[in-house]
């Protein structure tokens, strides 16, 4: 009997090996560059459209256009959160603390365990702070941890994002949290009182999705390793800081040389700033935004830093990595802009889908299916905001007319929203940016995390 078990868990872990070591081979194959990705899915919805909704190719173009501008404030706080979290990391007190917590593990299973946990826990607090930090971190522990797999390292630190729409920073829980004419709007008449996050983010049944995928995933991750000759590592010396210049003696510098390196401004300005932060939590408690977050990481690194020349430097040298947000963030926009338009007959592509799992559901299935239509959406409307303005009115009254509780259909959306992000470009590319990557070289394990985490979720939306 112990023969015949060894003898299936030995056939688990090489068709696990396989699987994994396919899935990599494919996605490097076949993936190319986000931005040829954006372009791609651009064509595609184009097509798709046309058939669906009935819109001239004019007025398909017209819709692109007019949702190419749409993220621009949206794209700028994302390069800030890129370049603030960078240059936090790149403070010489803060990075001597991550030095440390990066030194704790000493292999390798117990190095993407870390990282893994590390990604989860900030994304579930919140969805920015852990899409940084969780790079951030894996770039540490590749530094300390010898002949560990970097694209995994960093694909660990990126799987922790698939919770973060369960977590405090969720922005459809937080909607529907929130009172005011909006409310009711945003699901097209089916709550008008708002729902309490003890009923969404803090229910059992996110929370016990959460926790399994908490639990589990660190594990799964760690037994995705490959072996041997497969192991792609990284040469520590890239991963290095740009070396500052020499500092000149106070004594020589000119009045210009001496307000640039004044301890003095630089703290004045951070006191200044933490002011701000304090009344924020006084007021809000911990329910961060991206504005608060990007802040929070803006006056740590100028407290952090010193002077004010060596946060110039920090962000001269962080913001090289935000190409990728520049270059495709409007045309997701442009293609936010397609899956919404309404053709002659009133009809836009995202609501044809959700209308397709609208159809096919009933009262035990429809959470499941509002996860997966979500799910499709997401990879066209990669937005929470996006996603909610444009399934809201639809799967809300669809729930309610089946008698399903509004807050799991929401936590359905929320939870397909961030599922399919593991397939996504959109949002890897601040981690891409920190970690100096490309897509392809992690979504291949991303992939494994997606078919995982999905099972579970699925599971958990429809027996719990």
């Amino acid at each position: 009997m112990k023969k015949l078990f060894m003898k299936v868990v030995n056939g688990f872990k090489l068709a696990f090996e396989k699987t994994t070591s396919g899935s990599v081979k494919l996605v490097e194959k076949f993936l190319p560059d986000p931005f040829i990705f954006a372009i791609a899915l651009t064509f595609v919805v184009v097509i798709i459209s046309f058939f669906v909704t009935k819109t001239q190719p004019l007025g398909l173009v017209q819709a692109w256009y007019g949702g190419f501008w749409s993220l621009l404030a949206f794209a700028m706080q994302m390069a800030l959160i890129l370049v603030t979290g960078t240059i936090l990391a790149t403070a010489p007190l803060f990075k001597k603390g991550l030095g440390w917590l990066a030194s704790i593990p000493k292999n390798r299973f117990t190095a993407i365990i870390m990282v893994s946990v590390v990604s989860l826990l900030a994304s579930f607090i919140n969805w920015g702070f852990g899409l940084v930090i969780g790079a951030i971190f894996a770039k540490e522990v590749a530094k300390r941890v010898k002949n560990i797999d970097y694209p995994l390292l960093v694909a660990t630190a990126y799987a922790g994002f698939v919770i973060w729409h369960a977590g405090m920073s969720g922005s459809i829980p937080l909607a529907l949290a929130t009172a005011g004419a909006a409310l009711g709007t945003a699901t097209g008449g089916a709550v008008v009182d708002p729902i309490a996050t003890s009923q969404t983010i803090f229910s059992m049944f996110n929370l016990v999705i959460v926790g399994v995928i908490v639990v589990t995933l660190p594990f799964l991750l760690a037994a995705m390793h490959p072996k041997g000759d497969k192991i792609k590592t990284v040469d520590p010396r890239l991963l290095e800081d740009e070396p500052e210049p020499a500092k000149k003696p106070r004594s020589e510098m000119t009045p210009a040389e001496k307000l640039e390196n004044s301890y003095v401004v630089n703290y004045l300005l951070a006191a200044m700033g933490f002011a701000v932060i304090i009344k924020f939590f006084m007021d809000y408690g911990f329910n961060l935004n991206l504005n608060i977050v990007i802040f929070i990481f803006l006056f740590a690194a100028i407290a952090l830093h010193g002077t004010p020349i060596a946060v110039v430097r920090a962000v001269n040298s962080a913001a090289k990595s935000t190409g990728g947000i520049i270059l495709q963030f409007p045309f997701y926009a442009g293609i936010m802009g397609l899956m919404t338009t309404q053709g002659p007959t009133g009809v836009s592509l995202a609501g044809a889908i959700s209308d397709f799992f609208v159809n096919v559901s009933n009262e035990t299935t429809f959470p499941l299916f509002s996860f997966l239509s979500a799910g499709i959406v997401n990879v066209f409307v990669p937005s929470g905001g996006g996603q909610w303005a444009v399934q809201g009115p639809i799967m809300m009254p669809a729930g309610a007319a089946l008698g399903v509780d509004a807050a799991k259909t929401a936590m359905s959306i929320a939870w397909g929203d961030a599922w399919t992000n593991m397939i996504q470009p959109f949002w890897a590319l601040p981690v891409l940016g920190i970690a100096k990557l490309g897509a392809k070289n992690i979504m291949g394990y991303c992939l494994i995390v997606l078919l995982y985490t999905g099972l579970i979720i699925g599971l958990g939306l429809l027996l719990l």
